[in-house]
């Protein structure tokens, strides 16, 4: 793959990014039956899900740059993962926790956030010892997420971003393969290891 189109790919598809996305087809996408939100105001929960998953995160990256606790915010050192990857989980798990508290949001948005959470806290805790690839832990769960999504709303007909998910998946494993910033292993593994956690997390929930 160019190195300039990995690279591109490797911002567009930022694990900070994913939740927005991800919530993004859950508000316009799936059908009314499985929401009670009014359309008028899901935006509302949208820029919520970016400020606090993206903005908050990002903007904690660049201040530890500054302060030099990270050489960069592509955290390329894997000892130098810990405090942002923690510092974003605990983003995460408030996220969910103030989408819980809410009774006017659906179940759906704290059940996803709760897994997306877990994803978080499940790399930081890989990466004490490995550095494993957020962009594929970020990419298998939400790609997990999609297809319980599709499994409890059929009628949704997520075929189609579930197509888009897969082969963006792969041009995402590529792109970190080509930029040379993982090992095959840490690619495949995160992959995995979201995908999974995603199926499992749900299955436990629901079932």
């Amino acid at each position: 793959m160019n190195r300039s189109l990995a690279q591109v790919l490797s911002v567009l598809f930022h694990p900070l990014l994913l939740p927005t996305y991800l919530f993004a087809v859950i508000l316009y996408y799936m059908p009314s039956s499985m929401l009670t939100l009014p359309l008028q105001v899901r935006w509302v929960v949208l820029a919520m899900i970016f400020f606090t998953t993206c903005l908050i995160p990002g903007a904690a990256a660049v201040v530890m740059v500054r302060f030099g606790q990270l050489d960069s915010v592509e955290m390329r050192r894997r000892e130098q993962r810990a405090l942002p990857l923690l510092f974003t989980a605990i983003c995460y798990a408030a996220t969910t926790f103030l989408l819980y508290r809410e009774s006017a949001y659906d179940a759906i948005f704290y059940f996803v956030m709760g897994i997306i959470a877990a994803s978080v806290f499940l790399t930081f805790a890989i990466s004490q010892f490995w550095k494993i690839s957020a962009h594929s832990v970020g990419m298998g769960g939400g790609l997990g997420l999609l297809l319980v999504l599709n499994n409890l709303a059929p009628e949704a007909m997520l075929v189609f971003p579930i197509a888009i998910a897969i082969f963006l998946t792969g041009a995402v494993l590529s792109a970190r393969l080509a930029l040379q910033a993982h090992t095959p292993a840490q690619v495949y593994a995160g992959f995995g290891s979201g995908f999974l956690l995603a199926l499992s997390a749900a299955t436990v929930a629901l079932y």
